[in-house]
């Protein structure tokens, strides 16, 4: 039986060549992996013999996503820990560099994404990205290759660092590392700098998941048809898949962040308790998770509800404002589910970057950092330009969506938190569920992007033959 793309995976019963898929699938695909701890190194290679000696030596410290799986039920049952994750990408450059035909590259974009790459004109320009020129340094670099190293342990992910570079011959060369670590609040939930709840809300592509999951107005069900794609390169596409992934460096002004809530507040005339609806409506959320559209204040459940949608009882954003980063994201039948829904990736990130202060406590704002922490943005898609490109194009950067009827006269506005672009005054609801608007600016830019790229995660297969 061919791999059923047009549905979840029931992966405990998969058979056949939904079997043989999860065999040569790499981890953290279809779930996500542990990874409180990461590295992330970005590589170059100057030869092609020894690029793929290298990477085919990397497939001895990888998993494959079913072992991942078989660990995560061991994990609940017997508490036995898991072992490291090793991930692998290649862009676009780097299988050409590896001599791969041209026609066997993965490929599942008309539009030419993956191999224009993330550095091209076109994507920076469509994008409303930076120029490569001010990015980080390894990033301004043509890169081949990116091995993802994570665990919970810090040791351990040091230790497969190790063990990875000591592969690495003088033509194979480490442009830089990416440091990934996890910041929690109070109840030990991963967090993002700026201090809310992250990562709450996923597209589910295994079945056991969904069941887990309340869905009387939110449906997290995904096909896997938005998030596997034939590896065409490998030796059996029906059997062998990869995935096409993000990566960016999304660096957080959290002192910028903080003073944006607490004029917004103000603006609003909010006071007390209250104060925290400004936070929640440039994020779409309160720091603990709790969507604002469903609740005028914090719940402190533990974990929070995910199953919540705009349409009906929020439609014209009297409850939370179009411009709410999860709303941008993730409209939720606010302009028509069923063509939202194909543009919703599976995300990944990791913060990066150390604290010295704490991010869960009330100092003032002028304790908090300006730089030097943020997100590794990380995301995987089935088509770069309808999933991730689209989302940053037409959701996060463009201030006329969603269309409809909003409260208020003035077009949405940016993603207040990712939205990259000139950033004009909005309306934003005096209170929860108001039509009564007031027009105030638009929280500045905090997040700033540091350089990224696009690659394509493929088979296990594939590797192991280089």
């Amino acid at each position: 039986m061919p791999v059923d793309l047009s549905k979840p995976l029931a992966w405990k019963t998969a058979t056949g060549d939904a079997a043989a898929m999860l065999d040569q699938l790499q981890p953290n695909i279809l779930k996500g992996h542990v990874r409180e701890h990461m590295r992330i190194l970005l590589v170059q290679f100057a030869d092609k013999a020894e690029g793929r000696t290298f990477l085919k030596a990397v497939t001895n410290h990888m998993k494959s996503a079913k072992k991942h799986l078989q660990e995560v039920e061991a994990r609940k049952s017997s508490g036995t820990p898991g072992t490291p994750y090793v991930g692998v990408g290649l862009t676009f450059k780097g299988y050409e560099k590896l001599a791969v035909a041209t026609n066997k590259i993965p490929s599942n974009d008309a539009s030419g994404s993956f191999k224009g790459s993330m550095r091209s004109d076109e994507s920076v320009g469509g994008l409303a990205d930076p120029p490569v020129s001010t990015w980080e340094e390894p990033f301004r670099h043509t890169i081949h290759a990116v091995v993802l190293i994570g665990d919970e342990k810090l040791l351990t992910v040091q230790k497969k660092r190790d063990e990875i570079k000591a592969l690495m011959t003088p033509k194979v060369k480490l442009l830089g590392q990416e440091v990934g670590l996890g910041q929690h609040n109070a109840r030990g939930e991963g967090i993002e700098h700026f201090g809310y709840i992250d990562g709450r809300s996923q597209p589910l592509f295994l079945t056991d998941e969904i069941a887990a999951e309340p869905k009387t107005q939110w449906d997290p069900a995904f096909p896997l048809s938005r998030i596997l794609v034939k590896d065409s390169a490998a030796s059996n596409p029906a059997q062998h898949f990869g995935s096409f992934f993000v990566l960016r460096k999304l660096e957080q002004n959290v002192r910028a962040f903080h003073k944006a809530e607490a004029d917004l507040a103000t603006a609003l005339g909010l006071t007390g308790a209250d104060r925290a609806r400004a936070g929640a409506a440039i994020v779409g959320r309160f720091r603990d998770g709790t969507a604002l559209t469903a609740h005028s204040k914090a719940l402190g459940e533990n974990p929070i509800p995910n199953d919540f949608d705009y349409d009906p009882k929020d439609v014209n954003g009297s409850r939370c404002p179009f411009f709410g980063h999860i709303r941008k994201t993730n409209p939720r039948g606010t302009v028509g589910e069923a063509g939202e829904r194909t543009h919703l990736m599976a995300r990944r990130g990791q913060t990066y970057g150390k604290r010295t202060d704490d991010p869960n406590s009330t100092s003032p704002g002028v304790t908090r950092p300006t730089g030097g922490v943020g997100l590794l943005f990380m995301a995987f898609n089935s088509e770069l330009s309808d999933q991730f490109e689209f989302t940053q194009q037409a959701w996060a950067n463009n201030p006329g969506f969603p269309f409809g009827d909003a409260v208020g006269t003035a077009d949405p506005g940016l993603d207040q938190v990712i939205g990259q672009g000139p950033r004009p005054k909005v309306d934003c609801p005096v209170s929860w569920g108001a039509t009564q608007v007031k027009r105030v600016a638009e929280a500045p830019q905090t997040v700033t992007m540091k350089g990224g790229e696009y690659f394509f995660m493929p088979s296990l297969a594939f590797l192991k033959a280089l």
